[in-house]
């Protein structure tokens, strides 16, 4: 009780619980005994916050190794403060983790693809130019014109805009088309009517196993679709209430005899359905994307090559059918993330080279490979050839007993 008055005397989130710092901290207090003091003002705010410093800058450290080591992706995040400045964060990746490096006010380059380069230009000088090897920007026309310029200057780093970012846009596209976009109006009308009047929602929560449907709220993008799926998820339940001899309590209400004939038209669901079918791929893709559990990037051609494929088999490889989808889909793709980066990371991935049924034997995929091989120096390149040969064929190290059982138990 006393930690949790504390808790509300400060006024502080209760979700800081769930911190794993929160654990550690009330174990070496009871490890303290009867009679600990805690630290004072003093302390945390200025003996402790050097010491925490000096920690997060050695944890740094450690990283930097690892960036000559391995090599680094440098991500820069884009965003508007409460002033409404552009600034944008420049972060670094590599596999021990993700380290903060500067945040810049871009009110004065923001719109100069030049100055954006000289900007990306400092940022990989601070890391070195050596350790860098993939550089991520926001999708705007001038990031994608300075990435270039940043190519051009540094001929081993290689730039791509977000992926994430990317499939927002194509679903984005898709959703604006009419029809798409007649049928989101549609599902908004009934959910809008049901969560708007008493009724209708007490009947429905009286049903079993009922689960609220989901909202698209005001962001962007794949909400408009997560929504559409919930809605096809609870068509039983909207139909049997549509039907029931108690929906006359509603009869009156404007627009009930409307959301009534979309309810029971089997059209309205058939439509429902394929938009989701199609969307399927392309949200799953997004939430790899998105995840902070495993690096996606040795996902992301995959993802889309698998998209394109699943809607071309929805509508039985009638192209006057999926032609709609699938050229809004290469027109971001092609413009966008169809980088020689993610061929090589597709290839790379155990998880697709050694699937020969579903493996994607086409050109471009190895002519990846072999470009950003190209990158490198005559000797280092060689040497990579000769291993990704052995790779690709399973001889040498990789067709060790240990690499082939490793190998089964990661597919």
């Amino acid at each position: 009780m006393a930690l949790a008055l504390w808790f509300y005397d400060g006024c502080i989130p209760m979700n800081a619980v769930n911190s794993p710092l929160f654990t550690i901290a009330m174990s070496k207090i009871a490890s303290m005994g009867h009679g600990y003091n805690g630290p004072s003002y003093h302390d945390i705010r200025v003996n402790l916050l050097k010491d925490a410093k000096q920690s997060v800058h050695l944890i740094v450290e450690s990283y930097r190794k690892n960036w000559s080591e391995m090599g680094c992706t440098i991500m820069s995040d884009g965003w508007r403060d409460t002033r409404h400045r552009p600034l944008i964060n420049f972060l670094v990746y590599c596999s021990k983790g993700v380290s903060f490096i500067k945040s810049v006010d871009a009110s004065d380059i923001e719109s100069n693809a030049q100055t954006l380069c000289n900007l990306f230009s400092e940022i990989v000088e601070i890391i070195g130019p050596k350790n860098v090897v993939h550089m991520v920007t926001d999708n705007a026309a001038n990031y994608k014109t300075a990435g270039k310029l940043l190519c051009e200057k540094y001929p081993s780093v290689c730039w791509s805009p977000c992926a994430a970012h990317c499939i927002n846009l194509i679903m984005k596209d898709i959703g604006e088309l009419s029809h798409v976009d007649s049928l989101i109006t549609l599902a908004s009308r009934v959910t809008v009517f049901i969560y708007n009047h008493k009724w209708p929602l007490n009947w429905l929560r009286k049903r079993p196993g009922w689960t609220e449907i989901i909202r698209p709220s005001a962001t962007r993008f794949g909400t408009a679709f997560i929504a559409l799926k919930s809605l096809h998820d609870h068509k039983n339940d909207l139909q049997a209430m549509a039907t029931s001899n108690d929906f006359k309590k509603v009869i009156k209400l404007p627009k009930s005899m409307e959301v009534k004939l979309i309810i029971l038209d089997e059209t309205f669901w058939k439509n429902c359905l394929i938009s989701v079918n199609v969307m399927a791929p392309l949200l799953r893709l997004l939430r790899v994307c998105d995840s902070d559990e495993k690096p996606s990037l040795g996902y992301v051609y995959e993802g889309m090559y698998r998209a394109k494929n699943g809607i071309k088999k929805l509508f039985r490889f009638k192209k006057d059918l999926y032609r709609l989808y699938t050229n809004i889909i290469k027109a971001r793709w092609d413009r966008m993330l169809r980088k020689s980066l993610h061929a090589t990371t597709y290839w790379l991935n155990p998880i697709f080279q050694y699937d020969q049924e579903t493996f994607c034997q086409k050109v471009e995929v190895f002519s990846g490979v072999l470009e950003m091989v190209e990158k490198e120096s005559r000797d280092v390149g060689l040497k990579v050839t000769m291993q990704l040969i052995n790779y690709c064929e399973q001889t040498g190290t990789f067709g060790s007993t240990t690499c082939n059982s490793f190998s089964k138990v990661y597919l």
